[in-house]
């Protein structure tokens, strides 16, 4: 783990393709845009294969469904057997500016627009399944920084009835959510999963990022819970979880996805086939800060200026 810096910055930089079946399709049409998904298909497909609805991440001002990295990443799932949807969401923090814990209205639009367009684009896939091969069983949401707020806010939207959750069917539960440097958004205090309980949850976060807060941040009813503040909650309650603290870093963790292949499918195994309720819980230290990308130490206000 001490090398992490360095692999994150090999992994930036990464540039792939490769020949796996792909097809793009249209999911949706929002505010005059048309939403796209591109759906990777691994060469051996069974009942058991997992799909992953992949949500990438950008600030929720930029990024891409088929950047150059994140076709190296889908490239390293796919050949681990699993299914990839990489979907298109709206952008809703473009031009936002001076954002805080006293001027959140955009970051709540942003992340609720982004979450009815994941939704969306579930209930695509699963009215689609038949003829993509989905397993609706075997369906799990992953994402990085804003994907990763997505993804976990589309699963707490879910569990409490919140936006257009109720377009997906009333039997449909996420078997799992992984959050690459994720936290929910709640106007409503602290996090509760009050009509059913959360999916299994896989959670990396560095515990010095100060641009998705790692422990979280409120004022009165009005918070944004990162992983620590998650954990604790899923704790409360007995929620199954697994997740991964890097005391020495900051949103560089966004995008440690492709070094955590193993754990991913350590996971699936525990989690999603063998439905264990267990909690797993790891802190990483004496990695060295002067080693940190430049990108661990960014804050809101150098991205909404």
């Amino acid at each position: 783990m001490k090398k992490l810096a360095f692999l994150l910055f090999l992994v930036f930089f990464a540039l792939g393709g490769f020949a796996q079946d792909m097809k793009t399709y249209q999911y949706a049409e929002r505010d005059t845009l048309n939403l796209y998904l591109d759906f990777y298909t691994p060469e051996n497909v069974n009942d058991s294969t997992i799909c992953l609805v992949y949500v990438f991440g950008g600030g929720f001002i930029g990024g891409h469904r088929d950047g150059k990295w994140e076709k190296d990443y889908f490239k390293q799932l796919v050949d681990a057997g699993f299914m990839v949807a990489s979907i298109d969401y709206r952008l809703g923090l473009k031009g936002a500016k001076n954002l805080s814990i006293l001027n959140t209205e955009p970051l709540e639009i942003a992340v609720h627009m982004a979450t009815e367009d994941a939704i969306l684009a579930l209930a695509y896939l699963l009215e689609h399944a038949k003829e993509l091969k989905i397993n609706k069983d075997y369906v799990v949401m992953i994402g990085s920084s804003a994907g990763a707020i997505t993804s976990l806010q589309t699963d707490y939207s879910m569990c409490n009835g919140y936006l257009n959750s109720d377009i997906l069917p009333d039997d449909f539960r996420l078997a799992g959510v992984v959050s690459y440097a994720g936290a929910i958004f709640s106007h409503e205090g602290p996090v509760k999963y009050r009509n059913r309980e959360p999916a299994p949850t896989m959670l990396y976060h560095g515990m010095r990022d100060n641009l998705v807060s790692y422990k979280g941040i409120s004022l009165g009813s009005i918070g944004f819970f990162g992983a620590d503040a998650l954990v604790k909650r899923f704790e409360k309650y007995d929620y199954p979880y697994f997740a991964r603290r890097f005391e020495d870093y900051g949103h560089s963790i966004a995008l440690a996805g492709p070094l955590t292949i193993d754990d991913l499918l350590w996971f699936c195994r525990h989690y999603i086939y063998n439905k264990e309720r267990i909690q797993v819980d790891g802190t990483y230290t004496n990695l060295d800060p002067a080693t940190m990308p430049p990108y661990d130490y960014y804050t809101p206000g150098d991205l909404y200026k």
